[in-house]
């Protein structure tokens, strides 16, 4: 049995970028009731900095560690900051967020998605959902989540399984939300005669049963990308949340999570929550 953290990990950036993702992160603290830890990485000193300027680092860090701290006093309020703890490291980004992640400390890591000079590129964000051990919610900085009363999980129907339901569930019990379960399919037959169909609606009672309102959506692709087609309904319906999980063969050695997924994260304006292949997939205190 996995052991729980019920701890989030938040990357904050260096100014006004910051700001967007504490109030973020203090969103979704507020009805989970975790703790959050708030990182800023700061660039590796050098061998020589190191050897012959220790104190500077030292104190670089203690400046950077008092500038979050007053920060993240400014935008969350009195009432709710004991939740918020405060990290500094030195070292590059990505290589701090995943040895973070495999220590099991987190349930999963908020962080900003929008390509900036202070957060991860479109590869290094795809590279860390791939090795993350811990999921990935990835924010954009334009769009601000105020209620999250829809989840909308884009599956490939045919491979989908209860495991790839349970963050789902857990967020929907905690925010009272209804699912969509939405999948784009090349079919010239029926949809409601479909395998894509059948498997869907399977999967809408398993969390009726669960006591969740859910619904199924099958789109039909005709000549548009299946991404593209996904991208559309999530800009058409507004959903609080989009979950999605890479596949198996997704995740090998190479850092690919797959066209499909990639264009879903970094296409959405919506926070995208994924899960890796190689994770457990129960969320802390989930009830099934």
């Amino acid at each position: 049995m996995r052991y729980r953290s019920n701890n989030i990990m938040t990357l904050v950036p260096p100014g006004e970028d910051a700001i967007p993702v504490l109030r973020q992160a203090m969103f979704f603290q507020k009805t989970l009731g975790m703790q959050v830890f708030l990182y800023r990485v700061l660039n590796q000193p050098s061998l020589f900095d190191k050897i012959f300027h220790a104190k500077k680092a030292k104190q670089e860090k203690i400046k950077e560690l008092q500038n979050l701290r007053n920060l993240a006093e400014k935008i969350i309020p009195a009432d709710s900051i004991k939740h918020f703890t405060y990290r500094i490291k030195h070292g590059d980004k990505l290589s701090v967020l995943l040895r973070q992640s495999r220590k099991g400390d987190y349930e999963f890591i908020i962080l900003d998605k929008d390509d900036t000079e202070n957060s991860l590129n479109h590869e290094e964000l795809d590279r860390l959902i791939s090795r993350s051990g811990s999921p990935i919610m990835s924010i954009s900085n334009k769009h601000h989540v105020r209620h999250v009363d829809h989840i909308l999980i884009p599956v490939d129907i045919s491979q989908a399984t209860q495991k790839k339901l349970l963050w789902a569930t857990y967020f929907a019990k905690k925010y009272n939300a209804k699912i969509t379960i939405v999948s784009a399919v090349n079919l010239n037959i029926h949809l409601k005669h479909s395998l894509s169909w059948k498997n869907a609606e399977r999967l809408k009672q398993m969390l009726l049963q669960r006591g969740i309102e859910c619904e199924v959506t099958i789109l039909k692709v005709k000549e548009k990308e299946k991404h593209d087609v996904i991208l559309e309904y999530i800009r058409k319906i507004n959903p609080g949340l989009v979950i999605i999980r890479t596949h198996q063969e997704s995740n090998l050695k190479d850092t690919q999570i797959g066209n499909f997924v990639s264009s879903i994260v970094h296409g959405s304006k919506i926070p995208v929550f994924t899960v890796n292949s190689f994770l457990s997939p129960t969320p802390i205190d989930f009830e099934a």
